[in-house]
Formats: structure tokens, sequence, C-alpha cells
């Protein structure tokens, strides 16, 4: 069957009765249809559009399928026979969905009861429900204009997916006061974003940024087009008003009684009469606000029509916005700081050559942009300092880690500091503003060499005597012999052991891929594409023949090498978890040690909580979701595999994120495979100081080590700074001391990361999450939880009293650091593969 051609299947349902009761399991058959590029969906319902198009509702999975959301969907066809004739070449339009941030696995079910609608993952956990009230549900339909809604027995609306909008607004459908539609991460990506965010009010229709402060980059106030309608009308029906799309237009209604037949129209804010099917309108990843036909093409004018240089991202990150065109900030000067992402399109914005980093704030200086400002700064409502003079806001700017930006305001001395960038407007594409403003936009500086002074005045050496030459030639030609001797043993010893290796590794069950030495010097173009450095090994950037990238780390040296390599091939090549770096393959030979990974193109965690750089911060919702994939991690690491594997080195720098910033557990060169049968092992101390348990002091361990360890990592995540920081002042050099403090004194909160802007809009998560930290470092091992626990209280599935009867006073870290430092008997390892990408 040809790639373009049609998948013919038997029609669905549009209506679903409720008792006793039904269920649908996620990609399976029947009326499962598989498009191009490995899409799918399994229909649960459908109904007629009109020629060549259909509403469907039921599983969707994009791309790999890894991911299901449970939607309601435009299907198409190419013929008047709607279902029967699908175009498996024509991705599905998503309209709604239920669960776009919590998408469920293959064998994911969703329940329709007398209850209502429930979602639940492969493993039997709901991730989301309908809530009716207690009422009595007769059945499911999805109706033409592709409303999906429970009905009673009489016929009546108990819940529809027309209440809870997502990116989407259908034709006929209302957009009521107090709702919004907020849209997905990217088009790609149909998680919910953080930036845009379409609502509705009883003064207008808004478009705004999750900046902070936020912005309306749009607004519509009804009242200022129609001046005769009465500023409060709503309060003589009770009703709130809303916008609706009809026929090529978005109309917004005021109601002016209870009958809702009479609601006023009171302003079309957009009209596209040129084409009739215009039948839905998306709020894009871009801010845009776009009207589309069932065929999924849209215009190329938006429903806002508002100019380039007023959108938050007009010209992307630092681009500048003049008259509708997009350039790089520049002040004629001798240094650039910026260069475009991509010269042949100037619309997806700029990069520094250096980013900026609070480790060298001194180095920072400001690039002046005049009759410049930023597309989000409402100088209306900013309540920002007002100061003097230009040089004042400047100096505020530098002594504010999180500033990135001044604009200063000569009109009335205002001063706005912005900690996040978005594009900039010059004065004459400005929006209702004509004061005079300077932008100073924050850069980075290369400190200058210093130049060290050398006497010239240096004493001549001595003239060596000819006997004392000769004496010294003896002695290092036997050196020298000696030092050859001790190679070739040492040579023929490492034969052996590489011999020893490549027989165990050939006995292993389940090994991934042997590459050859030379096949990964080509695929590393001769080991010339470093990602970076770590342990005993460099990590080189690699390209298969299939045109995938993959990350190999060749190991420098011997001594430990030896063992950890055998270990970290035996251990995570045998095993296979979403939140576990995948080893693609490795390479043994008489003087090679390589490993071969899958690509993780955002790195270490660690660059992204510690090192400050303004293009490397995390938000809350993706530091909690990194949270949860390590737990989830280490969960299958202690309780799912044949035996129970403890990591040993749980630290940022061992957590990988991947391009959707999941977060991948990497580095098992120090694990230990224990059986399921033993509570406890005795193992030597390894590590990371910082990281380590108290119990190691006794070298009686059990994976309740790796609990500690992840509450470290935890905490860091959270508080954006490493658990021993020695920069910081004697008494916040040991985190854990610290959160004690804040913890007596009720203000936690104090040690979140000030970078970390939306953390202040989840005060109460975050506060759930500090006490799960706790729960993690108790020093009596036997109190902290396991880690399947940790990721129901993380999922909210269950919800444990754990704060009850907390030991704050820990211990750990700083005991293990005490330890090394005052010379004990054991060891401490690093890892030795630790920074695989």
């Amino acid at each position: 069957m040809k790639q373009n051609s049609r998948l013919v299947i038997s029609q669905p349902h549009n209506f679903a009765p409720a008792s006793p009761s039904i269920s649908w399991t996620s990609g399976s058959s029947p009326y499962l249809i598989i498009f191009v590029g490995g899409s799918s969906v399994k229909l649960i319902l459908s109904t007629r559009l009109r020629p060549g198009s259909v509403f469907g509702c039921g599983f969707l999975c994009n791309g790999d399928c890894h991911d299901h959301l449970f939607a309601v969907f435009i299907l198409y066809s190419s013929s008047d026979f709607g279902i029967y004739d699908i175009e498996r070449s024509h991705v599905p339009q998503v309209v709604w969905s239920a669960n776009r941030n919590s998408p469920v696995k293959m064998n994911a079910t969703l329940e329709l009861t007398t209850s209502g609608l429930v979602l639940k993952d492969s493993g039997g956990t709901a991730t989301w429900s309908t809530d009716i009230g207690g009422k009595s549900v007769a059945g499911l339909n999805l109706t033409d204009m592709g409303n999906l809604v429970l009905l009673d027995k009489n016929g009546g609306i108990l819940w529809q997916s027309f209440d809870h909008p997502t990116d989407c607004l259908l034709y006929g459908q209302k957009l009521v006061a107090g709702q919004k539609l907020t849209a997905n991460a990217s088009s790609s990506n149909l998680t919910e974003g953080v930036l845009y965010s379409l609502s509705v009010t009883n003064e207008g229709l808004f478009a705004s940024i999750g900046s902070y402060p936020p912005y309306d980059y749009y607004r519509f106030y009804y009242h200022r087009h129609n001046p005769y309608i009465a500023y409060d009308a709503t309060k003589a029906s009770g009703n709130p008003c809303y916008v609706k799309l009809v026929e090529g237009a978005l109309v917004f209604y005021v109601p002016v009684s209870n009958n809702t037949s009479e609601d006023k129209e009171v302003a079309i804010i957009s009209n596209d009469l040129t084409v009739q099917y215009r039948r839905y309108m998306r709020l894009e990843s871009d801010g845009h606000v776009r009207l589309y036909d069932y065929d999924g093409l849209a215009p190329e004018d938006d429903v806002l029509n508002i100019t380039k240089c007023e959108y938050p991202m007009g010209c992307g990150k630092y681009g500048v916005c003049i008259n509708s065109l997009c350039s790089c900030p520049n002040n004629r000067s001798e240094t650039n700081y910026f260069q475009p992402i991509n010269y042949s399109f100037p619309d997806l914005g700029c990069a520094e050559f250096t980013p900026l980093s609070c480790q060298v704030s001194q180095y920072q200086s400001f690039l002046e942009l005049q009759d410049t400002s930023s597309t989000t700064v409402d100088w209306s409502s900013t309540t920002d300092l007002e100061i003097i003079d230009p040089e004042s806001c400047k100096q505020l700017c530098l002594k504010n880690c999180s500033c990135r930006a001044a604009i200063f305001r000569s009109y009335d001395g205002k001063c706005f500091l912005q900690t996040q960038i978005y594009s900039f407007v010059n004065k004459e594409a400005a929006r209702s503003d004509y004061h005079p403003f300077t932008t100073y936009i924050k850069v980075q500086s290369t400190p200058k060499e210093n130049t060290v002074l050398v006497n010239s005045s240096v004493k001549k050496k001595k003239n060596k005597t000819p006997s004392l030459v000769l004496g010294f030639s003896l002695g290092s030609l036997m050196f020298g012999l000696s030092l050859i001797a001790m190679l070739v043993a040492l040579f023929l010893r490492k034969q052996d052991d590489d011999d020893e290796n490549e027989k165990y590794l050939d006995q292993v069950p389940g090994m991934p891929k042997r590459f050859s030495y030379e096949d990964l010097k080509s695929m590393t173009q001769n080991f010339n594409r470093k990602l970076g450095e770590g342990g005993f090994g460099t990590v080189f950037e690699g390209i298969q023949t299939d045109g995938t990238k993959i990350a190999v780390k060749r190991l420098d040296g011997f001594g430990q090498i030896k063992k950890s390599f055998v270990a970290e091939v035996a251990t995570i090549g045998s095993i296979h978890h979403v939140n576990l770096v995948k080893m693609v393959g490795f390479c043994v030979g008489k003087s090679h040690r390589l490993l071969v990974y899958e690509f993780m193109s955002n790195g270490s965690l660690d660059k992204w909580i510690f090192h400050k750089t303004y293009e490397l911060l995390l938000s809350w919702q993706q530091r909690k979701k990194i949270i949860l994939d390590i737990a989830k991690g280490l969960s299958y690491l202690h309780e799912e595999c044949s035996q129970k594997i403890i990591h040993l080195d749980i630290k940022p720098e061992n957590i990988l994120l991947d391009d959707e910033f999941n977060g991948k557990v990497s580095d098992f060169g120090l694990s230990k495979l224990v059986d399921r049968d033993q509570s406890q092992v005795m193992t030597t101390m390894r590590g990371t100081p910082g990281y380590l348990a108290p119990e190691w002091l006794s070298s009686l361990i059990t994976e309740k080590v790796d609990v500690y360890s992840f509450g470290i990592v935890m905490m860091e995540i959270l508080c954006g700074r490493r658990n021993i920081d020695r920069s910081q002042p004697e008494e916040a050099m040991h985190l854990l001391a610290l959160f004690k403090k804040k913890y007596e004194e009720n203000q936690v909160l104090g040690l979140i990361d000030k970078c970390c802007e939306d953390v202040r809009a989840n005060e109460e998560e975050v506060l759930s999450m500090m006490k799960v930290v706790a729960w993690c470092l108790q020093t009596d091992f036997a109190k902290r939880p396991s880690m399947s626990m940790v990721v129901k209280v993380l999922e909210g599935v269950t919800n444990v009293e754990y704060e009850m009867g907390l030991d704050y006073s820990f211990s750990g870290a700083k005991l293990c650091e005490e330890y090394q430092n005052h010379g004990g008997a054991t060891l401490l390892l690093p890892s030795v593969l630790s920074q695989a990408r």
C-alpha cells in the first residue's frame, strides 16, 4: 500500500451508552488508523462535518506514539464518504484534549460509567476525570459541532468539552468571561505552554504573555467600540460576556437579559467573509490567533490584526523590530555582542556571543539602544522605581543578577528592570508611546588577559661541570631503562585484562551493540566533535550512518576504569526505562574502551540549575517534571529490575536532559547489584561528597542511600544552588543547615531559586515538595520513603502524612565531607563515567 493511500474502516457511532459501563484501550483495534509518520488515532466516536472532513473523538498519538491524548480532532478524507475514506497522509488536527499535560501510554483506558468519564494510565492510575456533581450519566455524545457531551437520561447536558477549552475555539462555541485559551508549547509539543493566553472578561478580550509581570499585548474593550452599551450591562442579567466564532468572524457579545437570544452583538473583533468555512480558531505557540478551515489551511492575517512589532516575540529573543523588519541589537560599536540565530530567518531572534553569567558579573556592561523599548513593558501601569538618572537605572540592573535589561524613560525618570527577554521595538514602531526612552541591554564581556611583567635581570645559571653532566646522563639512562621494563610488564598485564573483559562481556545476556573502534572514529570525525569531559573520559558527539546522533565516551587511563566499565555495560546495557539514559553500544579492545549512549541535546542538569546563565533557566513546571522523572528512574532500578540496582552516585551531573527536558538517570559505573532477599549490603564508600548518606560511615547500606542523594538533588533543583557552596558566607555554606534554620523560622520559601519566577504562583506545591525533601533526608534511613512512594506522592496519587515526626537535624552530607577532610580510612571514589551525553 502506498503512503498516500487511504484506510477504509467501519463507522463508529457518535453516541455511546453509559449503562452499565463501557471502556476503550489506547493503541488497540478496532477503529485504529495509522498515519504516515507513525501517528495514529483510536476512534471512539465520530460525526460528519462536511464533504472531506470528520470530527473524531478518541486516543491520539503523534510521531513515535510514546504518549497518547484523549482528544477531539478533525480527520480528512478526499471524498464524500467521510470516515470510510480517511487520508492517512493528512495528520489529524487536535481541537480539544483532556490530558495534554498528562499524556498516557499504550494500553491506557477510558472508562464511561454512570458516574462519568475516567482516563487511566496503563498502570491503572487515574490521570483525568469529569466532574458531574454526583449526577447519573446515561451516555456520551459527540455533536456535529465537535462538542463532547455527557448526557442524562432526558438528554440534558451534564458536562461538555466546550466548557473546558484548550487552545482552540470551535464554530458556535462560546469563550465566556473567566475562561481562556492557552497555547501549546510548540506546534509539535501539545502540552500547555507557559507563554500565551487569550481570555475574556466583562470588559473585553485580552491576549497576554506570561512574563513577570504579565503583559497584555492585545486589548479589546467593547465599550470603547459601543459607547451606547452600558458598561455594566452584565449586572442586569447576571450572565458573563463572551466571544463566539460565527461565519468567518469573531464576535463579542454582551448579555442584556437572562434570555440568551437577546444577547447583544456589540462588536466584530475580526471578520473574514471571503472564506466560507473558517470553522475554528487557534491560539498559536507564537502568540498569533488564526482562523482555520476544516482542511487545516489558515489565512496569512490573524484575528488580532496587530503589527509584527506588537507581538512579544515578533522578532524573537533579543531581536529589534523596526517597521516590521527584524535585526539584532547593535550600537555601531567595535564589539558585536549578538548574532542572528539564522541569518536567512531574522524573525527567529538573536543569540549572545557570550552568555550572561552571575559568576563573572564584574565583566558585565551595557549595550545602549536609543529610542528603543521592550515589547512587554506597559508604562501606564508599571510600578517600578522612579529614579533620577539613567546611570542609577543601570546600576540597579548590574546589582540584580536576574536583570537582563534596564529600560529608562527620561520623561518621568522611570526605570523598568527586565528579567525576561523578548523582542525590542524601536520608538517609531511603538504603540501609543511617544516619550523618549532608552534600553540598556546587559552584555557579558570577556576579561582582558593580564599581562605578566617578568624581571629582565634574571640571574644567569651557573655552568655545570663536565663530571656533573656525565653523572646526570648515566642516571637518566638507567632510569629510562627501568621505566621501559615497567611499561612492558604493564602492557602485557593489560592485554590479559582486556581479554578477560571481552570474554566476560560476551557472556552477559542482553548486551547492546558492539561497535568497532574504526566505526566510532568515523562517526565522531576522528574524535574531533567534543561535547565535554568528566571523570576519566571525554565525550564526543557522533552521527550514525542513518543520521541518528549519539554520544561517545572514550575512557582515558586505567586502574578503576576496568571495573567500572564492565559494571556500566553489564548494568545499563540490559535494562530499559524512559527515565534511564539508553546505552546504544560499547567498544572494548586491546587499547580502547568506549561507551555509546543516546544523544541528550540539553546536557546535564547541573548546568541548568547552578551556572546561572540566563539562557539556561528552568521554569517551575520543568523543575517539577525533572524531579518526578528522576524519582521514576530510581524507582525502576530499586523495585522493578530482576536484581535491585543501587545507583550510588545520584547528583545533578548524572541527570541528563533530552530536547523536551525529560530527566534521565545516567552513569552506572559505581552501581551495586543486590539480590532481592538482601536487606543490606556491605561495600566500600563510593560516590560524591555532599550527596552521601550518613550510614556510609558504617559501610552497611541499602537502596535508601539513593533516596538520600535524591533528596539532596531535589533540594538543589528547588533552591538553584549546591548543597555545599564554599563561595557562600560560612553561615550559608551548608544548605542542609540553612534548611533547618529556615524551617524553624517558617521561611522555607526564602530558599527557593530567585530565578524561578513562576514559583510565586505555586507556593503550596513548593512547600509540599520541600516536605518530601525533608522526608528523603532523614538521618535514620528506615524513616526515609521508598522511591515508589516518592513517585506516588509527587504524582498526587497518595497523600501520606509524612511530615509527622520529621527530624530536621540533617547531618549526612556535612558528616561525610568532614569524614573525608579528616583522613577517613575509606576512599571516596569519584564517578569515572560521569557527564555522558
